[in-house]
């Protein structure tokens, strides 16, 4: 089994809704998302030949996912009003809607899906909310 690891940081803030703590409040974080991608055999030919993949390859992807979330709100899809998304859209804040809470679990699982659609065998994805806090999502297990 052959495996490779790379990883992207990103800061943006978020609020957890239906939440009873300090995180039901808007907050930032230094996010850090590593990703593993592992597979049995090495490619056999091209440029990637006795590789899993390309590095360069591996890090851009990982990299053009996290500049997408870089210094964005990231909102939970129906979590706010209309009428405050529009004013926030008015004062052009960007935002990521996401279709979940944007936990550490449902983010870590969302960069190894999209992941995965670009044809990555991803082993797992790593979410750090903070230096020694992470999230762990294994999409084959």
């Amino acid at each position: 089994m052959y495996g490779m690891r790379t990883e992207a940081k990103f800061d943006a803030a978020h609020f957890l809704t239906d939440y009873d703590g300090k995180c039901e409040n808007l907050h930032g974080h230094c996010w850090r998302v590593v990703a593993y991608i592992e597979q049995e055999e090495l490619q056999a030919e091209g440029q990637s030949k006795d590789m899993v993949v390309d590095f360069s390859v591996f890090k851009r992807a990982l990299r053009s996912l996290a500049n997408e979330f870089d210094h964005t709100f990231i909102v939970e899809e129906g979590s706010l009003e209309q009428k405050t998304m529009a004013c926030l859209e008015n004062e052009t804040f960007r935002m990521t809607v996401l279709p979940f809470r944007s936990t550490s679990e449902n983010l870590a699982r969302y960069f190894s899906d999209r992941l995965v659609e670009m044809g990555f065998p991803v082993q797992s994805v790593e979410m750090y909310e903070t230096a020694t806090n992470c999230a762990i999502y294994y999409p084959n297990r």
